[in-house]
């Protein structure tokens, strides 16, 4: 149901409020999906790991932590900016180190921004993804990290599940194959549904913003 309201996000009861391009709205709350699925295990374990090594650090290296944080800015559903804990820098950070096959630091680093994508093209068949992009090679490390959605119906041009499918190497080349990995993911690509792409830019656990197309499989 589409209202005018002041802007609100989150339930309340059996009501859940939230807003898209077309404005406010309000649904019949969802009970949210819990898969268990391997991906979001791996997540979860990682997040246990940040946070059983959060207590661990001296009080001097929270400190370094909670400074970068508040150089991070993030912005929330209704689009209101905030910064973020320590614990928060350090999980973002180290996550996104872990999702590299980095090894995990301790002492904040300095922060960070990243360049994004300037410019991709997709080539995406039932036997071939390549995503060809500038700036190309990667400045010097600095990877590319792909996020794709499911393959959907090709009138779609709305996508919110976008997942991880594979990171470069640091100061890689264009074009990245990627089909190897989208379809032991999501299965092989089939002709005439369509496929969402978010590609960002990492360089020491930071991340730039995303890059987002789409593509229909040809």
């Amino acid at each position: 149901m589409k209202i005018l309201d002041i802007p609100q996000s989150g339930s309340v009861a059996g009501t859940t409020s939230s807003r898209n391009r077309f404005g406010q709205y309000r649904r019949t709350r969802a009970v949210p999906v819990n898969p268990n699925s391997t991906a979001q295990g791996v997540v979860r374990a990682r997040m246990s790991a940040n946070a059983a090594a959060w207590r661990a650090l001296t009080n001097l290296q929270r400190e370094g932590w909670d400074g970068l944080g508040l150089s991070m800015t993030r912005t929330d559903s209704l689009g209101q900016s905030y910064t973020l804990t320590g614990f928060q820098a350090y999980c973002s950070v180290n996550n996104v180190k872990s999702l590299c096959g980095d090894a995990t630091v301790s002492d904040a680093p300095e922060l960070v921004t990243p360049s994004t994508i300037l410019t991709a093209t997709v080539t995406l068949t039932s036997a071939a993804l390549s995503i060809a992009y500038t700036p190309t090679p990667m400045p010097a490390s600095t990877r590319l990290a792909v996020f794709a959605s499911p393959q959907r119906s090709a009138g779609r041009n709305f996508e919110a599940d976008l997942r991880f499918i594979q990171v470069t190497a640091a100061a890689a080349a264009s074009p990245v194959n990627a089909f190897s990995a989208y379809s032991a993911k999501f299965g092989t690509p089939v002709t005439g549904n369509k496929v969402f792409f978010s590609l960002v830019s990492i360089t020491g656990g930071f991340e730039s913003g995303p890059f987002l197309t789409s593509q229909p499989v040809a």
